[in-house]
């Protein structure tokens, strides 16, 4: 990528000069519709580049001041890393200045230079008391401004001083690192021949190159980005702090629009809830109670939406609130947003977002989340409240805002109060509690089932709602812990020591069921009936036992029998049809002496072990 890159924003009153000194400073009228020429005023965005000393590429993002179109200044106000608060010297301070300047705090701007337009209609005298004005309005601010720079579009006073407080200020700007999540906020649609649909905005973060495909949400479509340009200029890939346009193959034109978002890496999705830190502006009218109907700002998107779960606050006041949108966007943990009336509409405040996918449940104000919160304990937090469902350990460098790299490390410096589980993290105490639950379905299982060898591994899962790799965590730590111990070659768990409980139960009740089966022969009593007989809910499960040991053998889903009953009639069988070569149920009735109630079971028996098949009602010897 080269050269220092990085995005200035223009903001201020209406008419006070920003597009006649962005034409000053670059020689591009970022008036670009009919429109706007006509009125004098900017009513959409307009993009120039600025090539800077130092070898320092800038892009100037030209916003509208009019009242009408702060959601466009909003959108154009996203990515910025410097402001230029442009303030008209024969006016001074305006309302729209004000409001503009809330913005740029409110979305976290750090760094910005008060630009005093139309120095050439006042004298000296005027551009002290102006400038003063201004020195003193702006120390108040949390935007680290410059001092004042007095300049004029027509004459061209000033520009130069001013090219080199911006390559001043750049100088004390962090470069947006590369190796984050590429995300580009789309501020502009359109198409073009030969390029198909052409998206642009100011890259937030991380890089892209050509042939890449990325993500547009909330579309949800994964497209292949057939060529980029980057401050106007043809250019293999895309970094952060670039004014980027991306040539996509695989969507239309009509498909996207202002707001939506291009994206790559794991973690990204649409939200329609946000769990955010809310500052309301002093000059809020009223305080922000439950239900407002609000607008919210983040990125290029506008969305209305609620708030719910707040302490009302008060003008100047700031506290924790969940916001309920009517359309989803996309939100990272950290982002800034800003937040204006639903009618008359103004800008009211904004805040952070501290949580882009919060759960149901608890509300955000028992959740523990603050502004300023080291990532291992918001981490904590999400990890503890996820249970044993577990977080993914892909989603959490957008959940919480930071990068890739960092991961690893803020995991570590969990310590022991997470597990690792494949590509998941899950509370250990959860863990614990989970194992201690399920130890007490065992045991259910174990009392209701006293002749079982343990409760099956598949029917242990299915009680719990969590994804595989817990589940083998959780099965192997509670082996650890000794809750429970692995059984039948590994298909099920028992409490340490079941099995020889089990064999002492199952050996005189045992004795009984099977004499009588060899006294039924093969009249063979369904499982109800011997329940019935035997005064014994186990019976089912004792059968299961002696089927095991291989004392009785399964007939069908309500039958057992004596193995040594069933290698008789096998023979019976095998002698008769090598006499007859096929015989129906008919006659193997009168050769056995079996009524058809006991005979087809055994014949099907038959046919499931391969010893007979059945052709038409005949059944032969298989071969």
């Amino acid at each position: 990528m080269g050269s220092p890159r990085f995005v200035i924003g223009t903001a201020g009153h209406i008419d006070h000069g920003k597009t006649a000194l962005v034409k000053a400073l670059t020689g591009v009228d970022t008036d670009r519709w009919e429109e706007e020429k006509r009125r004098g005023i900017t009513i959409d965005l307009g993009f120039a580049p600025l090539p800077l000393p130092d070898g320092i590429q800038a892009s100037v993002v030209d916003v509208p001041g009019h009242e009408g179109f702060v959601k466009n200044m909003l959108a154009g106000a996203t990515g910025i890393d410097v402001a230029l608060l442009i303030i008209a010297a024969d006016e001074g301070i305006m309302p729209q200045t004000e409001e503009h300047l809330a913005i740029l705090e409110l979305l976290g701007v750090r760094r910005g230079i008060p630009v005093l337009t139309k120095r050439d209609l006042v004298d000296d005298e005027w551009l002290g008391l102006v400038r003063a004005e201004v020195a003193e309005r702006l120390s108040h601010s949390r935007v680290r401004w410059h001092a004042p720079i007095a300049v004029s579009a027509q004459n061209g006073e000033g520009l130069d001083v001013l090219k080199e407080a911006l390559v001043e200020v750049v100088e004390d700007l962090r470069e947006r690192p590369g190796d984050d999540l590429f995300r580009l906020p789309i501020d502009r649609v359109f198409a073009l021949p030969g390029a198909g649909t052409v998206v642009t905005g100011s890259t937030w973060s991380g890089t892209l190159a050509a042939g890449d495909s990325v993500r547009l949400l909330p579309l949800g479509r994964e497209v292949r980005v057939r060529s980029i340009q980057v401050h106007s200029q043809d250019a293999a890939a895309a970094g952060p702090g670039r004014r980027t346009a991306l040539a996509l193959v695989g969507v239309a034109k009509e498909e996207l629009e202002r707001g939506h978002v291009a994206v790559t890496g794991p973690g990204w999705a649409a939200t329609s809830t946000l769990d955010v830190a809310l500052e309301l502006l002093p000059s809020a009218h009223k305080p922000l109670a439950a239900r407002t109907r609000v607008r919210v700002h983040l990125g290029t998107a506008e969305v209305l939406g609620r708030v719910a779960q707040v302490r009302a606050i008060g003008p100047g006041d700031s506290g924790l609130a969940r916001l309920l949108l009517e359309r989803p966007l996309v939100a990272r943990g950290g982002d800034r947003f800003v937040i204006r009336s639903f009618s008359p509409v103004t800008t009211t405040g904004g805040g952070e977002v501290l949580d882009p996918f919060p759960p149901k449940r608890p509300r955000v104000s028992e959740r523990g989340l603050a502004v300023g919160q080291s990532p291992a304990e918001r981490l904590a937090r999400f990890v503890d409240e996820a249970g044993v469902a577990g977080l993914r350990v892909g989603d959490i460098a957008v959940r919480l805002g930071m990068l890739p790299s960092a991961v690893p490390d803020t995991i570590a410096a969990m310590g022991k109060a997470v597990l690792p589980a494949g590509d998941f993290l899950v509370a250990r105490r959860a863990v614990t509690a989970e194992v201690e639950r399920l130890a007490s379905v065992v045991d259910a299982h174990h009392r209701q089932h006293p002749l079982d060898p343990g409760l099956s591994l598949q029917a242990l899962r299915a009680t719990v709602n969590a994804p595989a790799p817990v589940l083998d965590l959780l099965i192997e730590h509670g082996v650890k812990k000794q809750a429970w111990e692995l059984a039948e070659g590994g298909a099920a768990v028992r409490r340490p020591g079941w099995s020889a409980a089990l064999k002492a139960r199952a050996g005189d009740a045992g004795g009984r069921l099977a004499q009588r089966l060899a006294e039924a022969r093969w009249q063979l009593p369904t499982v109800s009936e011997l329940q019935r007989e035997f005064s014994d809910p186990s019976v089912p499960a004792l059968l299961a036992h002696l089927a095991r040991e291989g004392s009785v053998e399964r007939v069908d889903q309500e039958r057992y029998a004596l193995k040594q009953a069933l290698e008789e009639f096998q023979r019976a069988v095998e002698e008769t049809l090598r006499e007859l070569g096929a015989a129906t149920p008919a006659q193997f009735r009168d050769r056995l002496g079996l009524t058809r109630k006991y005979l087809i079971p055994l014949l099907e028996w038959a046919d499931r072990r391969g010893i007979t098949s059945r052709k038409g009602d005949t059944r032969i010897l298989r071969a």
